[in-house]
């Protein structure tokens, strides 16, 4: 997928936002710091993650600077209304710098973190493409926990097969 316009990917950008926040309804408040293993990031550190990667290293790349991330430990968010608040709050500072974009700025070079130079359109679906790998681990996590979850579009696996039967 090619971004042109600013304008459109700042539409996009918002569904996918959207789909990751349905999730956060289904979190029971006790298991927002879960993992399924010691030392592997927890529910509230993969929303904090998300939350601080877009703001600290997309968000400040784009704009020719060094990443600013420093993690995604309670110290961003403790608790799960915290969390959310803290994931609201990064999300609405990083649409302020998109918004700043212009579309032919879309095709300037910005340099990752690892010194290689991509256009900046590449780097924002980069950006989507990060926080969809991240909503499918918060999938998993509830469902190891047995939380019945939405899904993703609008029907189970089952509900389709269901639906596809003549």
């Amino acid at each position: 997928m090619e971004i042109i316009t600013i304008g459109g990917f700042l539409k996009y950008h918002a569904r996918i936002k959207e789909r990751t926040k349905r999730l956060f309804d289904y979190i029971p408040p006790d298991k927002i710091e879960w993992s399924y293993q010691e030392g592997k990031f927890t529910i509230g550190d993969l929303i904090r993650h998300i939350a601080n990667i877009e703001r600290y290293l997309y968000a400040e790349t784009i704009q020719f600077k060094e990443s600013q991330y420093s993690g995604c430990g309670k110290e961003f968010g403790d608790g799960l209304e915290n969390t959310i608040m803290h994931y609201t709050s990064m999300h609405q500072e990083s649409v302020e710098i998109f918004g700043r974009l212009s579309d032919t700025d879309l095709q300037k070079k910005c340099r990752t973190p690892l010194g290689a130079e991509i256009s900046i359109w590449k780097w924002l679906r980069a950006l989507v493409e990060h926080e969809i790998h991240h909503r499918g681990q918060l999938y998993l996590y509830l469902a190891m926990l047995d939380v019945k979850t939405p899904p993703v579009f609008g029907l189970t696996s089952e509900e389709v097969i269901e639906k596809s039967k003549k």
